[in-house]
C-alpha cells in the first residue's frame, strides 16, 4: 500500500462492518464532512499505533452525487458517475443511492464497533445510515455458498496495480474506484443442488478449490464470466454475512479497482451474458439488493477536504 493511499490493498480480515450513509437536506452537511475527514485520518492513525497487529482500518468512499453536493474538486475522477442499472433478460444489477461508504475491518469486533460508533456520532445529525452489514470470515475464506471466494484476486504488488489509479488520471493518482453490491442467497434452492451441480455453477471444485479445465467448465459458470482476463483484474474483499431470523444470508461484494470499466465489463458478462443471454448461473441463486459506485480518495485529498 502506498503511504498516502487508503487501505484498499490489504487482505480479508476476520471482522468487517460495511456502512452506507445518505445525506439529509441539511445546510451544515459540509461542516460535518470536514469533521468526518479529520476523524477518518485520526481513526486510521490511532489504529496503527494502538493495534499494530490487528490490521485495522477504515476506508471511505464518496459517491457521485455527494461529490457534487460537497463541491469537491473538478474535474471529477474520470469514471466517477452514478451507477446505471444493468438489465439482462432475466436478472438485473440494480442501482441504489449512497453518498458515503465505509469499509471498516479488524481482527477483533471491538475495534470495528468503536470506529463505526465514532463515525455515527459525526454523521447522524446530517445523514441517515441506509445499510449496515456485519461481515465475518467464514472458515477458509468461503462464501455462505460453501465455495472459496477470492481465489482469482491479484497477489503482492499486483494488488496495488489493479486497485489504484495510475498516471492516466494524475489528479487522482493512488485513489481507487469502489463498487459494492449486497447479494442475498436462496440457500434452500442452492442446497437442493448436488455438489456436482453446484461446482458447475461456480466452475470450481468445492472441497479443494481447483478450477475446472476449460473444456469441462460450463460457459455460464461464475468463473467463466466473472473473470475478464489477466490484464483486467480487481481487488475483491467480499465478506459473508447472515441473519437467521430474517433468513437473510448473503455476500457483500466489494471491489477496489484502478478503473471502473473493468468492473463494468464483469457485470455485463454476468447479467447480460457472453454471448447475450448466456448469463451467470450463480444469479439464479444470488440476488443483488444494492449497487453503488464510489471514489476512494487518498489521505492527502481527505486532509485537503477537511480544511476547504
Amino acid at each position: 500500500m502506498k503511504p498516502d493511499s487508503q487501505n484498499v490493498t490489504d487482505y480479508t480480515n476476520e471482522n468487517t462492518i460495511f456502512m452506507v450513509w445518505e445525506f439529509k437536506d441539511n445546510p451544515v452537511v459540509g461542516d460535518a464532512f470536514k469533521k468526518l475527514c479529520k476523524l477518518l485520518i485520526n481513526l486510521n492513525n490511532s489504529a496503527n499505533v494502538r493495534f499494530p497487529v490487528s490490521r485495522a482500518s477504515c476506508v471511505m468512499g464518496i459517491g457521485y452525487e455527494a461529490w457534487l453536493r460537497l463541491q469537491l474538486p473538478v474535474p471529477l475522477p474520470k469514471e466517477l458517475a452514478a451507477f446505471a442499472p444493468i438489465v439482462g433478460a432475466k436478472h438485473t444489477a440494480v442501482s441504489t443511492k449512497g453518498d458515503l461508504h465505509f469499509h471498516i475491518r479488524a481482527d477483533t469486533t471491538s475495534i470495528c464497533y468503536d470506529m463505526a460508533s465514532a463515525i455515527t456520532d459525526v454523521l447522524s445529525p446530517v445523514a441517515v445510515s441506509t445499510d449496515e452489514i456485519h461481515g465475518f470470515r467464514y472458515w477458509d475464506s468461503r462464501s455462505i455458498l460453501g465455495f472459496v471466494d477470492g481465489t482469482e484476486n491479484p497477489q503482492g504488488p499486483d494488488r496495488e496495480l489493479f486497485s489504484m489509479i495510475g498516471d492516466e488520471d494524475p489528479a487522482y493518482k493512488a485513489g481507487s474506484y469502489l463498487f459494492v453490491q449486497k447479494y442475498i442467497h436462496d440457500l434452500a434452492a442452492w442446497k437442493g443442488l448436488s455438489t456436482e451441480q453446484q461446482e458447475k455453477v461456480i466452475g470450481r471444485s468445492k472441497a479443494n478449490d481447483i478450477e475446472m479445465d476449460d473444456d469441462v467448465k460450463p460457459s455460464n459458470s461464475h468463473i467463466a464470466l466473472a473473470n475478464v482476463g489477466d490484464e483486467l483484474k480487481i481487488v475483491r474483499d467480499n465478506m459473508p454475512f447472515g441473519n437467521m431470523s430474517a433468513n437473510e444470508m448473503g455476500t457483500y461484494f466489494i471491489a477496489y479497482a484502478s478503473t471502473f470499466s473493468t468492473v463494468q465489463k464483469m457485470l455485463n458478462n454476468m447479467f447480460i451474458g457472453l454471448p447475450v443471454g448466456n448469463y451467470d448461473r450463480i444469479l439464479d441463486f444470488s440476488t443483488p439488493k444494492t449497487g453503488s459506485l464510489y471514489f476512494v480518495p487518498t489521505f492527502n485529498m481527505i486532509d485537503d477536504f477537511s480544511s476547504e
